[in-house]
């Protein structure tokens, strides 16, 4: 158990440097909209949705509809659908942890436990969960400082926002350099362009995700394992 914890802590590490600054910013900027720490503590905790969250400071400060809320959270999130049907088979022997498995696959866990060659030594089963853990603890406990910053300290925070993008590129960076084969990436990228001059960027997100998948299934045995 020792062992498994420790190389479950060691390969959160990466995520954590990302999550306590990320998780800083969604404080500092859901403060200064007049919520105090305990409110982004408390969303954290429960929503635990990190690109999502930094929308819904804007939803939630303009007084959007629970439709247009709804709406705009199955746009940022359904992403999600297409990790969960690849986890399928890894957390089928789960158990109760099953649940929390699933309410804590981020886009950072997910590029952690879908591809992990594990030591023969390290429970796997534990890994998920410990990985899981650790990665949403990075996330509720600097969302909680970053909200006692921004009560405590006045500054502009303009900019701040971008930095949810910036952690998107740099796993995108370190998923192609893990693998050979690119060709769902590069698919991913075409029909991702093609979306957004089509359609707009308030509303290629959809389209994408649909066509991805559907041209994914049509070329699966071209992408090979290390797609």
């Amino acid at each position: 158990m020792r062992k498994t914890v420790k190389y479950s802590f060691k390969a959160s590490l990466p995520v954590m440097a990302g999550y306590v600054v990320l998780g800083m910013g969604f404080g500092i900027l859901f403060q200064s909209k007049g919520y105090g720490w305990f409110w982004a503590f408390l969303m954290s905790l429960t929503v635990y949705a990190g690109s999502m969250q930094y929308v819904a400071i804007d939803l939630i400060s303009g007084g959007a509809s629970l439709v247009t809320t709804a709406l705009m959270t199955l746009m940022v999130n359904i992403r999600h659908l297409f990790y969960g049907i690849t986890m399928l088979e890894n957390y089928r022997d789960t158990g109760k942890e099953k649940p929390y498995l699933i309410f804590a696959l981020t886009d950072e866990t997910f590029s952690l436990v879908c591809s992990q060659e594990l030591p023969e030594s390290v429970d796997r089963r534990r890994y998920y969960l410990l990985v899981s853990l650790f990665n949403q603890f990075y996330w509720v406990a600097g969302s909680t400082v970053g909200g006692l910053l921004g009560s405590a300290l006045t500054f502009n925070t303009q900019g701040i926002d971008f930095s949810m993008t910036a952690l998107f590129t740099v796993i995108f960076v370190e998923q192609w350099e893990k693998t050979k084969n690119h060709l769902a990436t590069l698919i991913g990228l075409g029909i991702s362009a093609v979306c957004l001059l089509m359609f707009g960027a308030e509303r290629f997100l959809i389209p994408s995700m649909l066509g991805i998948t559907a041209v994914l299934f049509l070329v699966k045995p071209l992408t090979g394992k290390g797609a």
